[in-house]
């Protein structure tokens, strides 16, 4: 189990990701979808394969439970993926409820030109600053930053890093699989 509960999430994450045409619509800079969803699942079904009866009767009041593979047949694994169905269900009412809520008193949405420049940019945040991770400053791209944050001349050095580069906008590392 351990071995698909580190990998198939990962594989989720940077492979069919990037090569999936409907979890690329999907906003997630977080990977909760990998890490939450799709790694919560593949235990929920592992279990109902792998689940050892001695197990179950420590954990089940239910006598005789056992998973697939030891002669338990879609018994434990339907159970699992009824489960499943319903926690998925409950999030997805619950969820819409709080963000309906929510969008009554705030806007969920930046407006478009704030999209265009990309959200790090708009809060003035990194996600990922992976700086010395191959990434060199290039002042040809970043020609306020390098002049001081737009004032001209030199570098103000009593300024903080952020202060200086705060014209550039973001900046992290894309890491191509």
């Amino acid at each position: 189990m351990g071995v698909f509960a580190g990998s198939v999430p990962w594989f989720t994450m940077m492979i069919l990701h990037k090569k999936s045409a409907l979890l690329m619509k999907v906003d997630d800079t977080l990977a909760v979808f990998h890490t939450h969803a799709v790694a919560g699942l593949l235990g929920g079904v592992l279990t109902g394969l792998l689940a050892t009866p001695e197990l179950l009767e420590i954990e089940s009041p239910v006598p005789g439970l056992r998973g697939a593979f030891y002669g338990g047949g879609a018994r434990q694994l339907g159970k699992q993926l009824a489960g499943a169905a319903f926690v998925v269900a409950w999030n997805v009412v619950v969820t819409s409820l709080i963000l309906l809520a929510i969008g009554l008193v705030v806007p969920l949405r930046m407006p478009d030109d704030q999209l265009m420049i990309g959200d790090d940019a708009a809060h003035g945040e990194e996600a990922y600053a992976l700086w010395g991770d191959g990434e060199k400053f290039d002042a040809t791209r970043h020609h306020d930053a390098a002049r001081g944050g737009g004032g001209g001349g030199m570098m103000d050095r009593d300024g903080s890093a952020d202060q200086r580069m705060s014209g550039m906008g973001a900046r992290g590392v894309t890491i191509q699989l």
